[in-house]
């Protein structure tokens, strides 16, 4: 933890100014942010879910899975201008919002509702992370459920029945061990590795589906981009739509990422004058160059599983769920690649899942953190109470994720549940974002014209995509139950 302690990321020491850099190079050299929240996105939204989507209802949602990477990145770009600008996080900024308080601005707790409900998605992501280590490696948990036959045959007969059960614990220790540091550079770098390796297996196998039995149907992924929306698919469409791309979770995290990456440091603190601008115009173009470089990165992830469910699974009619949901998903390198294949998909599978629980709960961690602050349950007198504070949260969420997975058995409905949450909260950190655009973002630094017409048009059509989606599933809740003949 001590790493995490090393300094205030808050903080705008005069001696932390550094100048941009001038060159594509150098500025690729300084991103980092952005390839972390990508690690976090490509994960149970994608390999779940997307993919689900795919294998259910063919590339009828193809358009929608575009526009979910897209469009929300400009609402990410302006968190992150404003972070930079002003070197408050997330939360802290939003607690300085007009409007009704308990302790923490009403939206602060508004936050911590989705946050506890994104718990589930790790949840889901722990069990299934053991359901593709099992199907990998089958003989494990027979071995461990034999040894204990004797010492603690109820533990014996629970692992028989749900044999992910052992490498689900593992998962779980794996992250604690890898957050026991809290370190931001650990993240990234760990983060950095798996994304590049786990985006160049899942694009290879979709760029090699036109070999095999499964070539992808061109005609039917036209149709995909022709703007329907299947009423049978509303509901798990809106879930895709809240965890694809930059999620709500995302948005929040981003300007915490951009914080302790140094951004906002090496811009130093707001001034009158031109120097100042100049800096923090140019740390906010690398910012910038962070963000649509990790989307490009996550669009491709995202595509390329949701092409293989659509094209693989959804011809047979394969849908995955439940605690089958791992074998089924198998199925898309085992028919089109052969039985060979099923070993690497079930490794990759976990990598993938894995990635997501160990962001997501140093994320979480970090904006709980705050929250304690801000709702006056805590109060940090040095940065080295608030890094303890990290700490405990990233130990403890992996944790609780392991007891819902325990409690709650399918892990799809888990990450509809999050996904749902997410995409209810996405036009209220929009709107607050062009709020900060138009109300507290300094004038020398703001965005031009067609960024600001972007912005709005993100807010605008995720405000009417949550709106209509909400109604839908309201409508379904309050429906009276069908009448069985």
């Amino acid at each position: 933890m001590s790493e995490a302690a090393e300094y205030d990321p808050y903080a705008l020491p005069s001696d932390a100014i550094q100048e941009p850099p001038v060159s594509l190079w150098a500025a690729l050299r300084k991103i980092g942010p952005g390839i972390i929240l990508a690690g976090s996105i490509v994960g149970s939204g994608e390999l779940l879910l997307t993919t689900s989507l795919g294998a259910n209802h063919g590339f009828a949602f193809l358009w929608l899975i575009l526009f979910s990477c897209v469009i929300k990145v400009f609402v990410q770009t302006e968190l992150g201008r404003y972070a930079i600008s002003s070197g408050k996080p997330t939360l802290g900024a939003i607690n300085e919002l007009p409007g009704p308080r308990l302790g923490a601005h009403w939206i602060v707790w508004c936050w911590l509702f989705m946050m506890l409900t994104t718990i589930f998605q790790l949840g889901a992501m722990t069990g299934t992370v053991g359901q593709s280590l099992n199907l990998a490696f089958p003989d494990v948990a027979v071995s461990v459920a034999h040894s204990l036959d004797y010492s603690w045959p109820t533990l014996a007969d629970a692992i028989r029945s749900r044999p992910e059960t052992p490498w689900a614990v593992l998962t779980c220790l794996t992250a604690i061990g890898l957050l026991w540091s809290g370190s931001y550079r650990r993240i990234e770098l760990i983060t950095t590795v798996l994304v590049v390796g786990l985006t160049c297996i899942t694009l290879t196998a979709t760029c090699a589906l036109p070999a095999t039995k499964y070539p992808i149907p061109w005609s039917e992924v036209a149709e995909g981009m022709t703007f329907m929306l299947p009423a049978a698919g509303i509901a798990a469409a809106f879930g895709a739509f809240g965890i694809t791309g930059v999620g709500a979770s995302e948005l929040f995290y981003y300007p915490y990422w951009c914080l302790e990456k140094g951004y906002a440091r090496y811009a130093g603190r707001c001034e009158p004058g031109e120097a100042w601008a100049r800096r923090a115009r140019g740390w906010i173009r690398v910012m910038h160059l962070d963000a649509w470089v990790s989307m490009i990165v996550f669009t491709i992830s995202t595509l390329a599983f949701y092409f293989m469910g659509a094209t693989v699974l959804h011809p047979q009619k394969l849908d995955p769920k439940g605690t089958e949901m791992i074998k089924t998903l198998s199925r898309m390198f085992e028919d089109a690649f052969g039985p060979w294949t099923v070993i690497v998909f079930l490794i990759g599978a976990g990598a993938v899942l894995f990635k997501t629980l160990y962001i997501s709960s140093a994320g979480n961690s970090r904006l709980l953190a705050d929250f304690c602050s801000l709702a006056g349950f805590v109060r940090y007198e040095r940065p080295e109470q608030r890094a303890k504070m990290i700490h405990r949260f990233s130990l403890l969420i992996p944790v609780i994720a392991l007891i819902l997975f325990f409690t709650f058995k399918d892990p799809r409905q888990m990450v509809i549940v999050g996904g749902f949450a997410q995409g209810l909260m996405l036009p209220l950190i929009s709107g607050v974002t062009v709020f900060f655009r138009y109300r507290r973002t300094d004038r020398r630094i703001t965005p031009g014209l067609l960024l600001d017409i972007l912005l709005w048009v993100a807010f605008v059509l995720i405000t009417c995509v949550a709106m209509y989606a909400a109604q839908d599933q309201i409508g379904k809740w309050t429906a009276p139950p069908a009448v069985v003949k």
